[in-house]
């Protein structure tokens, strides 16, 4: 299994920074092996969309609506997964998720909900002006 359990959400108005964290842990998420992790957010009333996603070897993908905004990174110890989230917009207010794709594969071209096996409960982030 894999666990993830997100924190930093909050409030913050308009213009504003947040950084979310990501503890990743399980008996079958090894540092070493393949993976393929990344952030998602729901807004109310939507579907759940990728904004971000990284592989053991820090390659990244971003979302079009997040690119020059938020940065998807992870620690060294490949335990922790950060989402640094700059110039906040009131349409970033959602429930922000992290998620692992089953342990052992790369990412590739994933970039969708289908092919993450692995959720957090979600952190709430609120952008008001």
């Amino acid at each position: 299994q894999v666990e993830l359990v997100e924190s930093g959400g909050g409030s913050v108005q308009s213009g504003g920074s947040l950084r979310l964290s990501c503890a990743v842990s399980g008996s079958r998420f090894k540092a070493y092996n393949p993976y393929c992790v990344g952030w998602f957010r729901q807004r109310a009333g939507e579907e759940r969309v990728a904004l971000a996603r990284i592989d053991r070897d820090g390659y990244t993908r971003y979302a079009d609506s997040v690119k020059g905004r938020f940065t998807i990174s992870q620690d060294a110890a490949k335990t922790s997964l950060y989402l640094q989230m700059n110039n906040l917009r009131d349409d970033d207010t959602a429930m922000y998720f992290c998620a692992s794709g089953e342990p052992g594969l790369w990412c590739h071209d994933r970039f969708s909900t289908v092919y993450f096996s692995y959720w957090g409960q979600g952190t709430q982030v609120t952008v008001s002006s």
